[in-house]
C-alpha cells in the first residue's frame, strides 16, 4: 500500500494599490488571485492559502451616480425586517463589506468562498 504524502502550501501574501480602480475591475482581479488562479499548480477543488493586501483603498472610482443611487438590502429574517442601507452610508462606515460583497459575487458559490473572503485585507 502506497501512501501519499500530503503537498504543503506556503502562505502568498499579495499588495495591490488600487487607487483609480472601479469597484467591479478590482472585484475580478481580486477573486483571481484568491482563488489561486494565477498559480501554476492551480486546481478549482484547491484552497490556496493567498492573502491579498489592498492599499490605497479609499481611492476606488465609482462609475454612474452609484454613491447617490445605489441601495443594498439585508433581512434580519422576521418578517417586515428588510432593511435598506444607500450605498454612500455604508462605503463610510464599512468599505470592507462593500469591498467583500463585491468580489463573493465573482467568487465560486461553494465551501471556500467564506474562507477565501476572510482573507482581504486594508492597508
Amino acid at each position: 500500500m502506497v501512501k501519499k504524502q500530503k503537498k504543503i502550501i506556503e502562505k502568498e501574501i499579495i499588495e495591490l494599490d488600487v487607487a483609480n480602480l472601479s469597484l467591479g475591475r478590482l472585484a475580478v482581479l481580486i477573486s483571481y488571485y484568491l482563488q489561486g488562479k494565477h498559480r501554476v499548480d492551480y486546481k478549482p477543488y484547491i484552497d490556496f492559502p493567498v492573502f491579498v493586501n489592498l492599499k490605497n483603498w479609499d481611492k476606488i472610482k465609482f462609475t454612474g451616480n452609484k454613491l447617490d443611487s445605489k441601495y443594498i438590502y439585508k433581512h434580519t429574517g422576521y418578517w417586515g425586517h428588510l432593511k435598506k442601507y444607500s450605498f454612500k452610508e455604508l462605503w463610510d462606515k464599512k468599505p470592507l463589506f462593500i469591498i467583500r460583497k463585491a468580489i463573493s459575487g465573482m467568487l465560486p458559490k461553494n465551501k471556500l468562498r467564506k474562507k477565501r473572503l476572510l482573507r482581504i485585507n486594508l492597508v
